[in-house]
């Protein structure tokens, strides 16, 4: 199937409540604007210097969202056109996106990144960490960022039993977190297990190959 039929599938199986993060990392801009061309307007970059790389050639009008690990020394490359950071995993990147983003008189939306999975190779905060840095926040210690939700990343396997439990887990953390201060975004699931992510009460869910097919990188 072509790309626009992927995507137009893939739109078809989630509801109208969850956004789809399309991520087009790897992919061209010709990619990128095919599913653009169809109403697409979220996109997710997991590099900087991708993310930089396309975004004077493609429409200003796209909400781009970094998924991938961020340097805090790297912030000051996309504060004054990114979205969506949703992979803040620590205090010390949270404190160089607000001062990033007030150098251009905005306010950069965030996801705190929590640890749910049970591979070491998976990034993120501690809950204890991720309820600290939201009190700092509600505290107003970061006052141009706005954290509208959290992000996890779930065990990569086949039980998926152990994956729906690491999502159940995160919307717990989310409905608590919620009480404090009404959050808009869960963003769990990609396209393996999107589905599960949607029915644990993911509402945000960052699909790529599913739409844009294996990408076939160069041998070296």
């Amino acid at each position: 199937m072509s790309i626009t039929e992927n995507y137009q599938q893939i739109l078809s199986s989630i509801p109208a409540h969850v956004q789809l993060v399309a991520v087009s990392k790897t992919h061209p801009v010709e990619a990128i604007q095919e599913i653009y061309n169809q109403g697409q307007r979220v996109f997710g970059e997991n590099k900087v210097q991708e993310l930089v790389a396309k975004y004077p050639e493609l429409p200003k009008d796209i909400k781009w969202h970094l998924i991938g690990h961020l340097q805090s020394n790297k912030v000051k490359y996309i504060a004054e056109f990114i979205d969506t950071i949703e992979s803040v995993d620590s205090e010390k990147l949270l404190l160089e996106i607000s001062r990033q983003a007030e150098k251009h008189q905005r306010t950069i939306k965030v996801l705190l990144q929590v640890k749910i999975a049970e591979e070491d190779s998976k990034t993120g905060l501690e809950i204890s960490e991720a309820k600290e840095l939201f009190l700092q926040y509600l505290q107003g210690q970061f006052p141009n960022i706005e954290i509208t939700g959290l992000m996890g990343l779930a065990t990569f396997t086949d039980d998926m039993e152990q994956v729906e439990r690491e999502f159940l887990f995160l919307k717990r953390l989310y409905d608590s977190l919620s009480i404090q201060k009404p959050l808009t975004t869960l963003s769990m699931g990609m396209s393996g297990d999107y589905q599960l992510a949607i029915a644990s009460g993911s509402n945000s869910v960052r699909i790529g190959s599913s739409i844009f097919g294996q990408r076939e990188y160069p041998q070296s």
